[in-house]
């Protein structure tokens, strides 16, 4: 049978425009790699249509469930996630087969008037559904309104910039005057033009994996899937994330725990930092490890336990709601 015959390689994702965006990315590789047709199949998960807060819905894993319930069902053959919204612990018969290279890690600030975090006026209103964004605004701005928001990218753009600026359509109000959005999500959908200041990664550490894809298959699939798969899996990112989420596991910290985390690769060392607020005041604990890659075989999570053991000792416990120790 020829390419152009073979039954297509069914992707799984979530409906909105981020998420078949970046998974139109993935399936565009996986074609190229298996030289078989890729169609998207797109799927309703309890996030997509809740309009509860995520905090009170659970947080990590209401976008993913549905998802993984139709790859173990058998009506697709591979699914993508932000690896941000992955719960940690691994899925029976499922397994993360590829994470490509990770984009931009970083928040974004979108605001009506085109100024900076620092230069909005005091009482001015920021829009985040983020505990973690929440806690990190009442450190660095304690004047601004933080005030709880939903919905895809589009209708966030429009609370800021109005429905012009959006593709939202004529039910949101331009009502806030700025929100906290992630940049990779800004970038995979082209509206990375309306970001007014990207938040440095040292002063505003994101969420476990921001920014990173998880490709994820049945653990029993082979033949040209598996190893497309292989070959897009980006080992420098997953050795970072691997670290990063190992933090989040090992304090057992949900959604209710404002919680950033960031690794990356550097001349054959992973350097870890990971940073645990209070949710009530913004208050923070803080800590950072180094070590070779060569010195261990597990280095993601040899680092995380390095770092999780710190913060527990400096109060990251009595601090935020974590669920227990190392």
């Amino acid at each position: 049978m020829s390419p152009a015959e073979s039954a297509p390689i069914r992707l799984g994702t979530r409906g909105s425009a981020l998420a078949l965006a970046q998974s139109q990315r993935v399936a565009d590789s996986i074609a190229a790699r298996t030289g078989q047709p890729v169609e998207l199949v797109p799927i309703t998960t309890h996030g997509d249509t809740s309009t509860a807060s995520l905090a009170s819905m659970g947080g990590v894993g209401v976008f993913v469930a549905a998802v993984r319930e139709a790859l173990l069902a058998g009506e697709c053959d591979v699914v993508v996630h932000s690896l941000k919204d992955l719960p940690t612990t691994p899925h029976d018969g499922l397994v993360i087969a590829a994470m490509p290279e990770r984009a931009d890690a970083r928040d974004a600030l979108i605001s009506r008037d085109a100024v900076t975090l620092d230069q909005l006026p005091d009482g001015a209103t920021v829009g985040t559904g983020s505990p973690r964004r929440r806690a990190q605004l009442r450190r660095r701005r304690p004047e601004l309104e933080i005030v709880d928001l939903r919905g895809n990218v589009d209708t966030r753009i429009g609370r800021v910039l109005g429905t012009a600026s959006s593709a939202a359509g004529s039910g949101v109000e331009a009502d806030l005057d700025a929100v906290v959005l992630a940049a990779a999500g800004l970038e995979r959908i082209g509206r990375d033009d309306v970001i007014t200041e990207h938040l440095g990664i040292d002063g505003w550490p994101t969420a476990p994996g921001q920014g990173a894809l998880a490709v994820e298959t049945r653990a029993d699939t082979r033949g040209p899937l598996r190893s497309a798969l292989k070959s897009m899996d980006h080992t420098a990112t997953r050795v970072a994330v691997d670290s990063e989420r190992a933090v989040l596991r090992l304090l057992e910290a949900g959604c209710s725990a404002p919680l950033g985390a960031h690794a990356f690769i550097d001349g054959g060392m992973l350097f870890l930092s990971a940073r645990v607020y209070s949710p009530e005041t913004g208050e923070r604990v803080s800590s950072a490890h180094a070590l070779y890659l060569e010195d261990t075989k597990t280095p993601a999570e040899d680092a995380a336990s390095r770092v999780v053991d710190d913060l527990l000792k400096q109060g990251a416990a009595e601090l935020a709601p974590l669920g227990g120790t190392p």
